[in-house]
Formats: C-alpha cells, structure tokens, sequence
C-alpha cells in the first residue's frame, strides 16, 4: 500500500494549484510562468475552473474578468511579450463558441512563437450527457469537439479526460510553455464532469518548480563557418528579428555592430533591436522598409539573419536579395527557421551567438567605403521622416503620418506603442522613431484586427509603470472594442489613439493597385447603382468609446492633437485620442514589392492593367538555393 502523501482535490482545483507554483528562470532571474487567468464562464467551466479560482484566492491566481474569448488571448500575448517569453497568463472558456472564439488569438501566439495557455472546457468525457448543449456532433468521430479545432494552431494539445492524465498532461504543457523553440499556443482541453472530479493527488505534483530557461551556446564548427562567411563578405547586413527580443539580446548585438560597423535592418518584430539614432540602425526591411536598407539588400553579397522567420513581407516575396552570389548566414535558436534560404546556420540563443560572433571578430570591420555609403543613405532617409512627420501648419488636420509625428514627440523613450493591422503597420516601420527595445509592439506575424486594445491591457499589466498607446483604425476599432470596458474595470491606464478615415483604408489602397478598385472597402452608404460609394456612414466612434467608459479627447488640428497626447500620457484613467485624419498620402511608397496575385484574364481595364505590373515584378522573384 503506498504511504505517498496525497491532497483530495477536484482536477480543476489541482490544475490552479499546480499553475500556482511555477516559474521560469534565466539570467539568475525568477518570474512567475502564469501570472493570471482570464475567464469568462458559461456551463462548461463555471463549476469547474470558475470554482477552483474562486476558492484558490487572489493570492494564488489572479483573475481577470474578459469580454471577448479572443480578445483574452491577446491580452495575455501582449503580456508575454512585454516580459520577453518568461511569464504569460492562462485563458479558460465553456465549451462551445466560447472555445471556438480561442482558434484566432492561438493561432496569433504561435504564429509569432509566444507563450499562452489555454483551458477550455469540454463535453463529458463520461457521455452521461450526450449531447449536450453546444456539443458538436460527428457522424463517425464520436470523440470529436469543436476544441479540435485548436489542434493545428497549438504548440501542444491534449484532452484530460481523466484526473490522473492531468499530472502527465499539465506537466508537458509547462514544458512547452517555457521552451523557447517550442514555444506558442497550448491547449488542455477539460471535459466538464472531469473538472469536477475529485482525486487523491501526489504532494510532489504541487511542489514548487522552476523552469530554467536555456541559452544555448553555439556549435564550434557552425560558429567558425559563420565567421569565416562573415570575414569573406564585402557588404554584410544583418536583419534583425524578434528573436533579439525574446533573447533580451539588444546591447549584444549593438556591440557586434560596434565592433564590425555591420549595418542592421530590422523586420517588424525586430524593430527597436538597436535605438533608431545608432549609425548602423537603417530601419525597416522589406515591402514595408525604408529605402536605405532596401537598396543594401539588394547588393548585399551576405545576409546575416537573428531571430527572423523571413516572412514574405521582409523578403519582398523572394525578390529583394538581388546580388547573384548572395548568401544566407541564420542565428536563429530554432532550427526550422535557421535553416531558410539554404543558409549557413548558427542555431543557439541569439545573445549566446552574437556574443560569441563578437569575440571571433575582435579584429575585423567592414569596410569604411561601404560604412559611409550607408551612413549617407541613413541621412537622407531620416530627412524623409522628418517631412512626413511634420506639418507646417498646426492648424491643418493632420494626415496619419503627422499623427505619428505628433506621437513620436509626446512618447517617452520608454512608452510602448501596440499595433497590428491596416496602413498603420507600413508606416510605422518606415518611419517610427524607435528608442528603446520594448517600445516598438508590432503583431505582424499574423496581423490581427482587434489585437490592439486588449493586447494593451496586456502589456500594462505587465509594465503597469509605463505609459502604452493601442494606435487603431476605424476597421479595426469595430472588430473588438469591448475589452475597454476591461481597462476601465482594472483601471488601467492604456491609451487608444482612434484614426477614422471611413473604412479598410489599407485594403483599399493595396484593392486599387492590384485593380480590385477598392471594392466592398469603404465604410459608405449604398449608392443608387447599389455600390458603396455614397456619403460616409454617420457613426461616432469616440461617442462609442466614451460609452464604454473611456475619457475621450477630440482633436481636430495637428495642434489639438499634440495636446490631446500630451494630456492622454499624463492621465491615470483609459484615454481614447479621437482624430479624423486627411486621406491624402503622405507616406512614403514602398521600397520594394508584395505578391498579391492578379487576375489572369479580365474585362475591366484596372485589372488587366495590375497584371501586366504584376507579371512585371513578378520575374523578379528567385527561389535561394
């Protein structure tokens, strides 16, 4: 008979307290891996998980009331991120469509490789209920629900249809949480009889872990390899991906910079990686980048990519790396992503590599010629930031690159700026004035309308010190503005800067130049040819916000708006900036292309006259092998 010291508790009460106690570790530095849990309840979890926080207390795990399921997982996305991977938070739902409502906001956190645990109840696994309400019923997969559809967008995934495959499955699900390569989206997917069910649990499985977080160094042959191709190469440049972040890798990669005078373009996710006003920080790369460092991709003979994916917006869909005898060097410490582009790989931590990348190249710099060209191309660059940021008048309405302009001039070195989709991304990355490595927040893995409001709620969780500004269009404002009542339930002093330019003004613009005329794009009533070109829909986004209960600043003129933000920073209440902006362009264009395939054949002269542009461009494009 075993004499092992057990506690009786419902699976759903040992889940709580076994999230309880674990952390990660690197660096010497602890933290919390699940720092809270969102929820909201429906029969699938209210006498299950819903109980078991309740009777666990504040103090063992904080709750946050969501009102939106995928909004939640945004929240807690932007919340690992702000803390680099190391501590994230726990969403559960019922069954049903609050499960389904998962699917977007998991796929997001693994697509852009941040940790989130997801707990979402599920029919019974007893069948003593069969079915029950809102269970999805399969002809021949008796053992299918709807939380299958979160299999292919988690990292892991698991259905606990019995207390003692908690132990096994909860801890594999840490596992992954905490691994760097691994890392995204997990799902346990709890039967609701199951949740309720008592168990005699081992005492060890409630002993406190802690999760050591890896740096791996480099391999020895990779390494000197890598070095060797970085010695051989006349116009390096580095692209530097989210990776450094993660890595906390930013001051090891400025003192490779330092070193080698290595030029460095950053993706989305990598922006910040060295302050903007470093001699060697060109800005964005890609469809999206600035034209100093699109015209050095373009000849340079090495490619050093850290902590990049190399995502279709940074290669200029496999046209931008020009040079015949261009070459691919990849840190990365995931293997599948080392290996892109038929690349030499340094596959290790990205501050392990960097750091030892700089040692092997104590004596080496690149040329001065090449150090000077780029130096000059940075110069002109950063006076066509000035340009669109400024405006002569502060009388005038601003145009959105003038409302970045406004913000980067209000924006401490240390606020964090949160956005994921419409125009706002492009010109963000060609011109935002990044000053230190968290402030620049892009979700542009997937780009997701309606991450921007709760992944800020997230990120102040998290930095609840530091000023954050969720920038949204009115596009992606009407996709998820419920999580502001969160903000002001938490009070939590996020920032929402609101542009209303009356509809999916981004897709409108990419619509027109592919020839798809910016149609279904506009937010405009119906004209009497049954097209959506009539007056603008008469809705007031601010009075919307205000009613949620956000404090609401209108602002006019470039000069309202200025002091609007400079209100905004200063309040301890949510704040919404509401601004209508002056549609005429004034973002630079882009430096370099996107495939977004043409029709073939058409009667309508805008479509037939995108496809010869885009059989143009398209030649360019070159597999690298």
């Amino acid at each position: 008979m075993s004499t092992t010291p057990t506690r009786r508790l419902t699976v759903a009460q040992a889940l709580v307290r076994f999230l309880s106690v674990q952390y990660t570790e690197r660096d010497g530095v602890r933290h919390r891996l699940i720092a809270g849990t969102w929820g909201i309840f429906g029969h699938g979890n209210v006498a299950g998980l819903g109980q078991a926080l309740l009777e666990a207390g504040e103090d063992a795990m904080p709750f946050h009331q969501g009102r939106n399921e995928q909004a939640m997982v945004h929240a807690a996305v932007g919340y690992a991120r702000q803390l680099n991977r190391l501590s994230t938070q726990a969403v559960t739902t019922s069954i049903g469509p609050g499960a389904t409502n998962l699917v977007t906001g998991a796929a997001l956190a693994t697509i852009n490789r941040l940790p989130v645990l997801l707990l979402p109840g599920d029919y019974f696994a007893t069948r003593a209920a069969d079915p029950l309400l809102q269970q999805l019923e399969h002809p021949v997969e008796a053992d299918l629900s709807v939380n299958d559809t979160l299999r292919p967008v988690s990292r892991y995934f698991d259905r606990v249809t019995r207390p003692e495959a908690l132990i096994p499955s909860a801890l594999n699900a840490v596992r992954v949480l905490t691994d760097p390569v691994e890392t995204g989206a997990v799902t346990l997917a709890l039967p609701q009889d199951v949740q309720a069910e008592a168990y005699d649990w081992p005492e060890e499985f409630f002993a406190e872990r802690v999760w050591h977080v890896r740096r791996p160094a480099p391999d020895p042959y990779e390494l000197t390899e890598a070095v060797r191709a970085i010695r051989g190469a006349e116009r390096p440049l580095i692209v530097a991906g989210g990776g450094i972040h993660h890595s906390q890798a930013e001051e090891a990669l400025k003192a490779l910079v330092d070193a080698t005078g290595i030029p460095v373009a950053s993706t989305q996710a990598g922006k910040g990686s060295l302050r903007y006003d470093h001699p060697a920080d060109l800005g964005g790369i890609g469809h999206t980048g600035t034209a100093v460092s699109d015209d050095l991709a373009r000849a340079a003979d090495l490619i050093i990519g850290v902590g990049t994916r190399y995502t279709d917006f940074t290669t200029a869909s496999n046209t931008l790396f020009r040079d015949p005898g261009v070459r691919f060097l990849n840190l990365n410490i995931t293997a599948f992503d080392a290996h892109k582009l038929a690349a030499r790989t340094l596959v290790c931590d990205a501050r392990a590599g960097l750091t030892a990348l700089t040692e092997a190249l104590s004596d080496h710099r690149v040329n001065s010629a090449y150090e000077a060209e780029y130096r000059a191309g940075k110069d002109r660059w950063e006076q066509v930031v000035d340009t669109a940021f400024s405006a002569a008048d502060e009388n005038v309405v601003p145009t959105q690159t003038q409302v970045l302009g406004a913000l980067n001039s209000v924006v401490g070195d240390d606020d964090v700026i949160i956005n994921a989709a419409g125009s706002l991304p492009g010109d963000l990355h060609k011109l935002w004035r990044a000053r230190s490595p968290r402030q620049y927040h892009l979700e542009y893995g997937f780009s997701c309308m309606g991450y921007e409001i709760p992944a800020g709620i997230g990120v102040q969780q998290a930095a609840p010190d530091t000023p954050v500004w969720s920038l949204v269009g009115d596009g992606t404002y009407l996709m998820m503005p419920t999580e502001i009542v969160t903000a002001v339930q938490e009070g939590l002093p996020v920032n929402l800067i609101l542009i209303q330019n009356h509809g999916y003004a981004s897709i409108g613009g990419l619509s027109e130049s592919v020839g798809g005329e910016r149609f279904g794009t506009p937010y405009r009533f119906r004209a009497a040819d049954g097209t959506f070109t009539g007056a603008p829909l008469p809705v007031d986004l601010a009075a919307n916000a205000a009613s949620l209960g956000m404090d609401v600043l209108r602002a006019k003129t470039v000069g309202e708006l200025r002091t609007a933000l400079a209100t905004a920073r200063e309040s301890d209440r949510p704040t919404c900036v509401y601004v209508e902006t002056d549609p005429a362009p004034t973002a630079p264009p882009a430096e370099a292309w996107w495939d977004v395939p043409v029709a073939e054949t058409a009667v309508r002269e805008a479509a037939v006259q995108a496809r010869v542009t885009y059989d143009r461009q398209v030649a360019d494009r070159r597999r690298h092998l």
